[in-house]
């Protein structure tokens, strides 16, 4: 089971337009915050509840600082959900095969 922090830091959306952000690899704070309508502080605090959740790493690049993303603990959330997507999966097929029979 993944940990409730990850799930906790995830249920918030400007964390998750972060990583939607960091799919595309390292970025530092300043790209982020061109990309995000929040100030600079207000980006830098999501940045360290991801980080301290272990959802992102940082690295120094002289004045700068690289976000990118931990795969890790999105895999484990991933496994723990697998088995309710299968779950909405056949019902999404039931509904398919129901409306394929109303169908003229």
């Amino acid at each position: 089971m993944p940990s409730v922090a990850a799930i906790e830091v995830l249920a918030e959306p400007n964390r998750r337009r972060i990583l939607d952000l960091l799919r595309g690899g390292e970025r530092p704070v300043g790209e982020l915050v061109a990309q995000m309508t929040l100030t600079q502080p207000a980006v830098s605090k999501h940045l360290r509840v991801l980080k301290d959740a272990g959802l992102v790493d940082v690295r120094a690049q002289a004045q700068r600082r690289l976000y990118r993303i931990r795969p890790e603990p999105l895999a484990e959330l991933d496994a723990w959900l697998a088995p309710y997507r299968s779950l909405w999966s056949k019902r999404l097929d039931d509904l398919e095969r129901h409306l394929a029979q109303k169908e003229p």
